[in-house]
């Protein structure tokens, strides 16, 4: 009996950790469109944006989970810049999973 349980249990989780990462799986090739406007300050080197002064962060080689989950909050309101929140409006999860995807497989 314990044996047929444990068995269940280790069933119900890997199928949870196959779902997860189904949700997780971006389109890289599709995310280098959709982040076109992106590149306008995340794709330059060593950017600093005027008003207000900041460093503007590299995205490439980022996690694709991180960037999806920013994207996210950046959407919903738990993270706060105007510009960024501006451009995560509109996107779908999809869309972000797809950007997040381009941006976790650049290396520069």
């Amino acid at each position: 009996m314990r044996t047929k349980t444990g068995l269940m249990i280790l069933t119900v989780c890997l199928c949870s950790l196959a779902t997860a990462a189904s949700f997780a799986a971006g389109d890289a090739e599709a995310g280098r469109s959709k982040a076109f406007t992106c590149m306008g300050c995340h794709g330059v080197a060593s950017y600093t944006n005027a008003y207000p002064t900041y460093h503007v962060p590299k995205l490439g080689g980022q996690h694709a989970q991180y960037l999806a989950a920013a994207l996210a909050a950046y959407k919903n309101g738990q993270r706060s810049h105007a510009t960024m929140q501006a451009q995560a409006a509109n996107l779908s999860d999809q869309d972000m999973e797809d950007i997040a995807a381009y941006f976790a497989g650049r290396t520069e």
